[in-house]
């Protein structure tokens, strides 16, 4: 187990935070994910800062400032035009909602503060000269790979509920196992997830099916009975996704994979994705790619749906097709996308306007419908995409004369 490491560039970069606070006579260290990552050696974008100083004191040091959570402890500092979050140490009451301590106190030691944190392996401690600090062995079950709660895991659960979402996760995206006593409370705890906001669950549900590790995650996700209390999550489905080896590059891949292998009908699965708060764009997409995939499966690619649908969804679609263990072809997709000769009714060389001048008729459904035709025989290249002959055309299927 490493004592000490050397500061790597997103560390050495902040550090001249560390240094001001220091300076000014407070502790300051790096903390959390970004000291389990680099320990791991895994690349660190951001990273966060945990000193004894209190809000009032950090803003004294740092001319430039924002409360981005200061009833909370944390203060955006902005310093060589870069932002960093600092955050005083604390501890925390109960927990009456499962998800927010009802009251905050800022404390001076470094040992309490970590002594709330939801996971060993996110209780660590950087300090500027590379020592790390480690008072729950959190090092110990990085190298035996295990995800532990900080100190009584039922605590840990009943504090945050969200902490349970957090422990599968983090075995889907680092190919941990979760610890006996971790896993019992999770199991006894599961039911308070009906306390947290679907927004939060959803997040953590996300990077859970996205993680490299996707099985473990959902192992524990199913094992603990975490997935009753999430909106029409179904087991055998989700043990089915547990098994395949594609990994998910999207949320989309993730949300159609769902409704198909759950087979939800295409008239339950707005309400489905809805329970879920995704976005109107979000769900339309996801009903869009699932609706075309359910076509592929019993079709070849055709022209007028990768017209429709579009380059990026046609493409989701054979990259779900091929998650299932369908046959797929998105070479085939970009070769049919880049010879369509429009890409929207909008390419037309005939307007509606100038559809109307021609016909010397009022607008109404039929102006609609002609172009409605027009543009799918210009797709299927029954039709020249010009004007001369888009209107020698409805003139010869007398379709402005009816």
């Amino acid at each position: 187990m490493e004592n000490k490491i050397l500061l790597n560039k997103p560390f050495q970069a902040a550090a001249p935070v560390l240094d001001k606070l220091i300076a000014a006579g407070y502790e300051a260290y790096f903390v959390g994910g970004s000291v389990r990552d680099v320990l791991l050696g895994k690349a660190v974008n951001d990273v966060d800062i945990a000193t004894s100083a209190f809000p009032s004191e950090v803003k004294e040091i740092f001319p430039k400032t924002i409360d981005v959570g200061i009833e909370h402890g944390t203060v955006m500092v902005l310093l060589d035009g870069q932002s960093y979050e600092i955050t005083t140490f604390r501890t925390e009451s109960a927990y009456q909602d499962f998800r927010r301590p009802d009251s905050v106190t800022f404390v001076r030691s470094l040992k309490e503060d970590l002594k709330r944190r939801d996971f060993t392996i996110n209780a660590l401690a950087l300090s500027r000269n590379g020592d790390i600090h480690d008072y729950f062995k959190g090092q110990e079950d990085l190298e035996n790979r295990l995800i532990k709660a900080v100190g009584t895991a039922d605590e840990r659960f009943q504090e945050d509920a969200l902490r349970m979402m957090r422990a599968a996760r983090f075995a889907s995206q680092l190919g941990f196992s979760i610890e006996e006593k971790t896993t019992e409370a999770l199991k006894n705890h599961a039911p308070l997830l009906q306390h947290i906001a679907i927004e939060r669950i959803q997040i953590e549900f996300i990077k859970m099916m996205l993680g490299n590790y996707r099985y473990k995650g959902l192992k524990h996700f199913i094992k603990t009975g975490l997935y009753k209390y999430c909106p029409g999550m179904d087991k055998a489905a989700l043990e089915q996704i547990a098994s395949l080896d594609e990994p998910f590059e999207t949320e989309r891949q993730v949300w159609s994979t769902c409704l198909l292998l759950a087979r939800v009908p295409l008239s339950e699965a707005r309400t489905f994705l809805r329970s879920w708060k995704l976005s109107n764009k979000l769900i339309q997409e996801i009903l869009t790619v699932n609706e075309t995939v359910r076509q592929r499966t019993e079709q070849e690619i055709e022209k007028w749906t990768v017209y429709t649908v579009g380059k990026e969804l046609s493409i989701e679609t054979e990259k779900i097709l091929n998650i299932l263990g369908y046959a797929s072809d998105i070479n085939q997709v970009k070769e049919v996308y880049e010879q369509l000769p429009i890409y929207s009714k909008k390419d037309l060389a005939l307007t509606g306007n100038e559809l109307m001048k021609l016909s010397d008729k009022k607008p109404g459904k039929w102006l609609g419908d002609v172009l409605d035709q027009i543009e799918k025989a210009v797709v299927y290249e029954q039709l020249e995409n010009d004007q001369k002959a888009i209107i020698t055309w409805i003139k010869e299927h007398q379709l402005i004369n009816e």
